[in-house]
């Protein structure tokens, strides 16, 4: 028989939690502001490839963790900076010049050498990061052709708004196809809800938190906690799992390539604040700010 103090209890605290997130559901969308100026032309010619883009970027660098440790996945990532240069150099983006080579050519470097002393490398799992290196790539190269030629300015949290249903969607078509049947063979599915829970909280509150960061400080202080997250990444991996064995070539190519990145990152902050003219109006210079927001997110992230 059940206890009927505890069934009251149980009651209540359900109660608590709807109004909690009904009410929090309510605050969102009052505070969440979603800028004007979304067509349906720009929807399916720049938030659905970016959608697309991410999808691909999530798939294939989760499924690269499969077969590569996660310190020499965030090495792999280092590479970003190499394959948006070259992209946006492609489609008009980006100059070519001998000081972004050599920066370019540093990275590239650097990844080389951290690869050359990885002692479990598994090139299938390479494959798989590289892909989501491009997807990540071709993404931030989108938002900027979406932010500079469409000139649609949105924060991040419209980006959000607009971009995760098309990224779900795009998730969940190849599931059906390629990775349901797989699960289908293992029998019952087994998924820890608490756990999935908190992944998903984590993902939404690190979206949130490049926002805040962003609006509060400056892109230069997203772009250093980006290098300071991926060194805790790299030696924290070595310390949680088993299949990370760090060797000193690995971390001496990394911190190569990681300084390249900061040549990167520096450079480009450089360039935009020379799009900003010191006689321009506050007015003018806060929506030249929003302006980056998009392409101020670090590059070697997650």
């Amino acid at each position: 028989m059940a206890d009927p103090k505890k069934e009251g209890f149980l009651t209540y605290a359900y109660i608590l939690l709807y109004i909690a997130l009904s009410s929090g559901q309510i605050f969102f969308n009052k505070i969440m502001k979603v800028e004007e100026g979304m067509t349906h032309e720009i929807y399916v010619s720049s938030v659905m490839p970016i959608g697309a883009m991410f999808a691909m970027t999530l798939w294939l660098g989760n499924t690269a963790y499969l077969y590569i440790s996660v310190a020499f996945a965030q090495m792999l990532k280092a590479i970003m900076p190499v394959a948006v240069f070259v992209l946006g150099v492609a489609v008009g983006l980006e100059t070519m010049s001998c000081k972004m080579l050599l920066i370019m050519s540093l990275i590239s470097f650097g990844v080389l050498v951290a690869s050359y002393g990885e002692i479990n490398i598994n090139w299938v799992g390479v494959v798989y990061q590289m892909g989501g290196v491009v997807g990540e790539a071709l993404r931030l190269i989108f938002m900027e052709i979406f932010v500079k030629r469409k000139g649609l300015k949105l924060n991040p949290i419209s980006v959000m708004y607009y971009v995760s249903p098309c990224s779900a969607i795009c998730l969940f078509l190849p599931w059906i196809f390629l990775e349901k049947p797989k699960m289908d063979e293992h029998g019952p599915w087994n998924f820890p809800p608490v756990l999935l829970i908190l992944n998903c909280l984590c993902t939404f509150a690190l979206n949130l938190s490049v926002f805040l960061v962003i609006t509060h400080t400056s892109a230069l202080t997203i772009r250093v906690a980006g290098v300071v997250k991926d060194w805790v990444v790299v030696l924290v991996s070595a310390l949680l799992f088993a299949d990370t064995k760090l060797t000193m070539i690995n971390l001496f190519g990394y911190g190569i390539a990681i300084a390249g990145v900061a040549a990167y990152n520096n450079y480009k902050l450089k360039k935009e604040a020379t799009h900003v003219s010191p006689n321009d109006s506050p007015n003018a210079s806060e929506h030249g700010e929003s302006s980056h927001r998009l392409e101020s997110q670090p590059l070697t992230r997650r």
